[in-house]
């Protein structure tokens, strides 16, 4: 695995994640752990227990796991004495999950990581639709979701995936922090097939 900590240009770091990792990412604790550094920054155990409601024991024990396959790495230029503060080593995880066909472990952990985005996306959801009220009408239109039914082989498929990401990366590419009443959103993309008729 490369050394993360010099970042070659906007290009988002990524990580095809391995049998070991897949395996230790498949913990509650772990995702939420590797997401709120992606999301939020660097973190002490201490900061990421209150943000993430549990207790620093547990998140320093897990943020050492995530440590030693490589998802998470020290920083060492905000460390001052004790306090060690942490931070993602990619930007992105990436996997085909053919990569675990030939580990029944690994590919059972993928399975629980698909699971877990899918609970996400449905608790975010529903925290969407009971607070949406609160955002002016432009937010309003501009969250939202859709879908579209299409007819494609499994290349011309793969081949859309590829795009959209490439759209999808586009975008973080020229995102401004800074700029005036930008928000942080999350974008997922999925495709499934319809299920076939009895």
């Amino acid at each position: 695995m490369s050394d993360d900590r010099e970042r070659a240009g906007p290009t988002p770091r990524a990580v095809r994640i391995d049998h070991r990792q897949v395996r230790v990412l498949a913990h509650p604790l772990r995702i939420r752990l590797l997401g709120a550094l992606r999301v939020q920054g660097p973190a002490t155990a201490t900061t990421l227990a209150e943000l993430l409601d549990t207790n620093t024991g547990a998140t320093s024990y897990h943020l050492r796991q995530l440590a030693d396959v490589g998802l998470v790495v020290e920083d060492p230029d905000r460390g001052t004495g004790r306090q060690r503060w942490w931070r993602a080593a990619h930007e992105l995880s990436d996997f085909d999950p053919t990569d675990f066909d030939d580990d029944p472990d690994a590919r059972a952990a993928m399975e629980w990581i698909q699971g877990h985005q899918v609970r996400l996306l449905t608790e975010q959801a529903q925290q969407w639709f009971a607070a949406q009220s609160q955002w002016s009408p432009e937010w309003r239109d501009a969250f939202g979701m859709g879908d579209a039914f299409l007819t494609l082989s499994a290349d011309r498929l793969h081949a859309l995936n590829a795009e959209l990401w490439q759209v999808l990366e586009r975008y973080r590419e020229a995102a401004d922090p800074a700029e005036s009443g930008a928000e942080q959103v999350q974008v997922y993309l999925a495709a499934y097939p319809l299920p076939k008729g009895e």
